[in-house]
């Protein structure tokens, strides 16, 4: 005697070797013994053998027409052996009884599973609506295999070109576009984005990289809602006598800062550091306010940016000259003749900006000489300049006192400029591009950063004075891995060396300053009670919201701008056919070009000491991995690895009028693509 039973959804044949009241002992044909519940013993039969009944079994399942059987079952609960006798005939024997079971078991859709070889019809409507999903899933199937087959012979199907960016990084892995890539970079044995680009779903490494960037951060789209408008100042605001500057580069449209100078040649001199006041007019929660929340800060690259606020908004309060301007001004009191400081003063005012210096036109000019007086050259405002620079050499000194140690800059900085027939259209990434050197800590640059770190520190402290909350910058110590890290709490930053740093000087393109010019405006207004007042109370959630929703996305913003400042650099190489590079070894096989912004991997230089000069022949480049590939070609010369000077403490912290332009610097070169190197 045999048995057929169910074993969790399958289905085994074997020889009855005993049985009990609840089970029955089988042995199957491998030689193995089971013991099987007698509710799971599903038929008994004394002929064929097991292995030929289920062979024969699975032989008439197949050809079983589902619909046909599901007309001809009874209403109600029935066996499978009582639908075997209707659908086949009334002498039906185990082999028919038992492909019944099978073909029934397998069709859901039709079918109802009771339990113990019992079914029950499902209703037409439901049948017909499986039956639909079936035939759908069929065509999506076809279709998988359809993009796949094109995928693999180098062409690219529109709706996967049209998913191509949320394929590659956010996908959804049950859409058909998802699983044509998947299905095709498996059969062809290649990586995703190997695959793609050789099908032409990417025909520009520049797009690739801008518009991956747009799908991450901009989902909904970069542009300004129509009806956003920059809303006035109500408070009427008393007239600064002063004359403000500001000093950026010609490009920058977002005039955040601007200075003042007064009582050169009377004992007393007064320094005015005027920052654009955006917050007496945008206030919280309002329209501008969610729209400054989302952005957090402007994204800046070669030949374009998006800016944080609307441009009508941005020109509204930027410090353009031959305006009064709202400003938030410090006004800091110091002896002329040893730079001691006497007092300060926060006011909250109109500032008549006189002129908008620009570093792209005066940084030849005013140097270093000129304005200690050792040469002589004529450019505005040179005498107020020249105290600027005595005092920002005076603040730099004592800070590196505090520092412990000496800020060094021995890298310079690099502005790209793209060659366009219009400023206002964004770059295609065919433009011809331009890398000027300038060198860091000019004296121009020297004197924003010191004033902004001085209104910076000063401003983080007044606010703590006043028992109000801001969002302050820290660092313990300048030890190894020590990061800056930002908070509620006044803290020490030993990088920069001041007792609290707030950034408080870019409102116009960073939210997290304007966050602090709301709680420095209270300050300003409301004094001893000026806590009571401010938009922000101690502990409030929505500052520490607002510093983790910073922290990501001035991350994600700042590595955009580094790695399309690297695509550019990489275009400028190309470009001028460039085939050798000088480069210093840094560690690791990672070496430093010495005349661009560009960190790549040498072989043949992981043993070199730090700070050997290299020459390197370019053998390549992959502009949509952004890799550069290159051999030694001579060593120049080995320097100590103690004669090497290292650049430590406020590299990312030193303001600066507009957009910073940070040195690509990594000690291990980040994939830009997050896709596995090898098939899929």
């Amino acid at each position: 005697m045999y048995a057929l039973f169910d074993d969790a959804g399958k289905f085994h044949a074997g020889r009855l070797m005993s049985e009990t009241d609840s089970s029955v002992q089988v042995e199957l044909d491998s030689g193995k013994r089971v013991k099987v519940k007698v509710a799971n013993v599903m038929l008994r039969f004394d002929q064929p053998a097991p292995a030929e009944l289920m062979a024969q079994a699975q032989t008439l399942a197949a050809e079983i027409d589902l619909g046909l059987a599901w007309e001809f079952a009874p209403e109600g609960e029935f066996s499978f052996t009582d639908l075997a006798h209707e659908y086949f005939d009334a002498s039906a024997g185990p082999d028919k009884q038992a492909a019944t079971l099978l073909r029934l078991f397998d069709a859901p859709h039709y079918f109802r599973r009771l339990g113990r070889g019992l079914f029950r019809k499902a209703p037409e409507e439901t049948v017909k609506a499986a039956l639909l999903g079936i035939e759908r899933k069929k065509a999506v199937a076809a279709q998988i295999d359809a993009w796949a087959t094109e995928l693999t012979q180098g062409g690219c199907p529109a709706p996967v070109r049209e998913q191509l960016y949320r394929i590659l990084f956010k996908p959804d892995k049950n859409a058909a576009e998802y699983k044509a890539v998947v299905e095709a970079a498996r059969r062809a044995q290649r990586a995703p984005l190997d695959l793609l680009k050789a099908a032409g779903a990417i025909d520009s490494a520049y797009q690739f990289h801008w518009r991956r960037f747009l799908f991450e951060q901009f989902p909904k789209g970069h542009a300004f809602a129509a009806e956003l408008s920059a809303p006035e100042v109500r408070d009427t605001l008393p007239l600064a006598p002063v004359q403000a500057f500001s000093i950026d580069d010609s490009a920058t449209t977002e005039i955040d800062d601007a200075l003042s100078v007064t009582g050169i040649g009377q004992g007393t001199v007064i320094l005015g550091i005027h920052i654009a006041a955006p917050g007496l007019a945008i206030t919280p929660d309002s329209a501008l306010d969610k729209v400054a929340r989302e952005r957090l800060s402007t994204v800046y690259m070669p030949g374009w940016k998006i800016t944080m606020l609307p441009d009508a908004v941005v020109q509204a309060y930027t410090l353009v000259e031959g305006r009064d301007c709202p400003a938030i001004s410090l006004y800091v009191t110091l002896d002329e003749a040893t730079l001691q400081l006497r007092g300060t003063e926060t006011r909250i005012e109109r500032v008549p900006v006189a002129a908008n210096l620009r570093h792209d036109q005066l940084d030849e000019v005013v140097t270093e000489a000129s304005l200690t007086g050792e040469a002589v050259a004529e450019y505005p405002f040179a005498a107020e300049l020249a105290f600027c620079f005595r005092l920002a050499r005076h603040l730099k000194a004592a800070r590196e006192v505090v520092r412990g140690k000496p800020e060094l800059f021995t890298r310079p900085d690099y502005n790209f400029r793209l060659e366009s027939d219009d400023d206002e259209t964004e770059p295609t990434g065919h433009e011809r591009v331009t890398i000027v050197t300038r060198r860091r800590g000019a004296p121009l640059d020297l004197i924003v950063a010191e004033a902004m770190i001085l209104a910076n520190s000063h401003w983080g402290g007044w606010l703590a004075e006043h028992g109000v909350p801001g969002i302050y910058r820290s660092q313990s110590s300048m030890l190894p891995g020590v990061k800056v890290r930002m908070g509620t709490k006044p803290q020490p930053h030993a990088g920069m060396g001041v007792a609290q740093y707030a950034w408080s000087t870019s409102p116009l393109r960073r939210y997290v300053d304007l966050v602090n010019q709301w709680q420095i405006i209270a300050c300003a207004r409301h004094g001893r009670t000026a806590a009571l007042a401010a938009p922000f109370r101690p502990k409030d959630a929505a500052l520490f919201s607002v510093i983790s929703a910073f922290d990501a996305a001035y991350s994600a913003y700042n590595g955009f701008q580094q790695g399309i400042e690297r695509y550019w650099t990489l275009r400028w190489l190309e470009q001028n056919a460039v085939a050798e590079i000088d480069a210093a070894v840094m560690k690791d096989g990672l070496v430093r070009a010495e005349t661009l912004p560009l960190v790549f991997r040498l072989p043949g230089t992981e043993s070199l000491p730090r700070g050997s000069r290299v020459r390197a022949r370019i053998t390549g480049m992959d502009l949509l991995t952004l890799d550069l590939h290159a051999t030694l070609a001579a060593r120049l010369d080995v320097a100590a690895p103690a004669a090497v000077a290292e650049e430590e403490g406020a590299e990312d912290e030193i303001e600066a009028s507009g957009p910073l332009t940070i040195a690509i610097d990594l000690d291990e070169g980040a994939p830009v693509v997050d896709l596995a190197a090898g098939p899929a």
